[in-house]
Formats: structure tokens, C-alpha cells, sequence
């Protein structure tokens, strides 16, 4: 998913992806040393839930982020949750056919990156 969403972010000329981390606690140190504009953030990660992770970064660090996940579709719990925390927008998985389907919403997920670095935290 890492790789898809790097070459989504870095085929549009006004967006590059800076890094890129396996888990919460890699992200943090990332976040430190990059300070992006925009974080996207899976919901479901190795050592720590994407929407901990979201609450923590919002009381410690706020910064516009974009959800990515399957569990992120439209009204479900998991997505509003993740708004209320704090995050601005949400990208759900495809089902099956991942890649093709992410690269499909490329310029869905680009215009919602977009919006989220005009966000005021």
C-alpha cells in the first residue's frame, strides 16, 4: 500500500511523498524529521491502531491527515471516528484488485491530499 500511494502522490507534479514508515512508532520519528504537510495514515497498522495513533498525533502534533483504509467507508464507525479525532478526510481500499483499483482513484486520492494540506489544524 506504502508503494502505491507514493507513486499516486508522486505522479502529480505539485505533490511528492517525503517517507514512508511500516508502523505508528517509525512514523513518528519520520514526522519529526520531515514535518510534512499532509500525513496519510492506514487504520490498520503493525504495533499500534491507526486511530490511536490519530489521537496522539492530534494532541501532541496536529497536522492535516487522510485515513486510508478498508474499514474506512463512507458512515462507518471507524470513519467518523477518525474525522472526529481530527482527520480530514478518508480514502477506503478497494476490495479486491488493490493496486488497480487505488491507482484508479488516483485522482480522487490526489484531490483529497490537496484539500487536506489547505486545512487549517
Amino acid at each position: 500500500m506504502r508503494q502505491i500511494m507514493t507513486e499516486i502522490i508522486n505522479s502529480h507534479s505539485d505533490m511528492e511523498m517525503v517517507a514512508t514508515a511500516p508502523d505508528p512508532l517509525v512514523a513518528r520519528d519520520l514526522i519529526k524529521k520531515f514535518n510534512p504537510d499532509v500525513l496519510t495514515l492506514d487504520v490498520e497498522m503493525p504495533r499500534m491502531d491507526g486511530l490511536d495513533f490519530l489521537e496522539k498525533l492530534m494532541r501532541l502534533r496536529p497536522m492535516p491527515v487522510v485515513m486510508v483504509s478498508s474499514l474506512t467507508g463512507k458512515g462507518s464507525e471507524v470513519t467518523l471516528r477518525a474525522l472526529e479525532l481530527g482527520a480530514i478526510d478518508f480514502v477506503t481500499k478497494p476490495q479486491l484488485g488493490i493496486r488497480e483499483g487505488m491507482l484508479a482513484y488516483s485522482e480522487m486520492i490526489a484531490e483529497k491530499v490537496r484539500t487536506a494540506a489547505r486545512a487549517r489544524i
